[in-house]
């Protein structure tokens, strides 16, 4: 193990114990969202009170002390970050970090209810690329899998997105006797539209209705399916997360796995992820966690702040212990996707 050094005066990049540089932030505005998927969480959620939360104003001097030690991407998630009040207001600041060219990317992960509405803004704000949540093109099973969500709103929020100039990537989790026999048409209809197309292992986090051993499909028996429909080759294209990417010589297209229980992709975690209420988790499959609201709020100087950063990322774990079976009844950790940031 590498020991672990503060970075030296003068370095703005932040170095975890594992010698790995952190430069990717993702950040929760909301845990609150206006669907209900079911293997995210369960049906009649309880939400943090709105007091709780960190003001825009907040996240914004949060967000810029990290892009001052060294973050370059910096991606806002919820929940579903675009319900939040005002939230285009905390996009037009934190632009300015692209502006000055402190920032390589300021992205979004949605699940594109709001993008009719708001993509161009998002656009105008220096957005370029975006993740859509969408597990289903059958609007059936849309409305069964996130319980009130339209997929008609959705798509059209994709049709807004690409006709504003943002470039789209579908993200689709991977469930076990729902979407598995969707997969393939998935990927044709996206690469269709000219989209990236990432699918997802359901993630031990949060207490849901049913079993998650009912809904876990391996990545590995996915990708062996489709290979008898596309000819897959492996590229090292990367877009700074955990995504390992195909090429589709069929369709021309490339399509990600992200794996977190049949391939481990911790060896080369860059990023860390920061809650509406300036909780910053190290590792998204681990409880530990550090209070950066308290030192946010004791000083108008961010010398206290850049401490308490300093401190947590000297915790950051080497990766987590993730597992899913029908023995581990319990979640690998008990709060929901929609609190740490997805």
């Amino acid at each position: 193990m590498t020991e672990f050094s503060l970075p030296r005066k003068g370095s703005d990049v932040i170095v975890d114990p594992f010698g790995r540089a952190v430069t990717y932030l993702r950040v929760s505005v909301t845990d609150r969202c206006d669907f209900r998927c079911t293997y995210c969480m369960g049906e009649n959620m309880t939400f943090l009170p709105k007091a709780d939360l960190l003001s825009l104003e907040e996240l914004d001097r949060l967000c810029s002390a990290f892009v001052r030690r060294g973050v370059r991407k910096l991606r806002i998630t919820g929940g579903e970050p675009l319900v939040r009040r005002d939230i285009m207001t905390l996009f037009r600041s934190l632009s300015r970090h692209l502006e000055a060219g402190a920032l390589d990317e300021l992205t979004v992960t949605t699940n594109g209810s709001q993008l009719a509405r708001l993509a161009h803004e998002l656009y105008d704000c220096g957005v370029r690329r975006i993740n859509v949540s969408l597990d289903t093109l059958d609007a059936e099973k849309f409305r069964a899998i996130t319980r009130w969500g339209s997929l008609d709103k959705v798509l059209a929020g994709i049709d807004a997105a690409q006709a504003a100039g943002l470039k789209v990537k579908i993200n689709a989790v991977a469930l076990k006797g729902f979407n598995e026999d969707e997969l393939a048409a998935m990927i044709r209809w996206a690469h269709g539209r000219d989209m990236d197309i990432t699918f997802i292992e359901v993630m031990p986090l949060g207490e849901i209705e049913g079993q998650r051993a009912d809904q876990y499909l391996p990545l590995s028996e996915v990708r062996t399916r489709l290979a008898q429909e596309f000819t897959l080759e492996d590229i090292p294209y990367r877009t700074g997360g955990p995504a390992r990417y195909v090429s589709a010589k069929e369709t021309g297209g490339r399509i990600g796995f992200i794996t977190p229980l049949t391939h481990n992709f911790c060896e080369s975690c860059n990023r860390v992820r920061l809650t509406c209420t300036g909780t910053l988790f190290m590792c998204l499959g681990q409880e530990d966690a550090a209070d950066l609201r308290k030192p946010l709020r004791a000083s108008e100087s961010d010398e206290v702040l850049m401490q308490a950063i300093d401190e947590a990322i000297s915790r950051k774990p080497r990766g987590h212990d993730f597992v899913i079976d029908r023995r581990t009844r319990q979640p690998a950790v008990g709060r929901h996707m929609s609190v740490t940031g997805g």
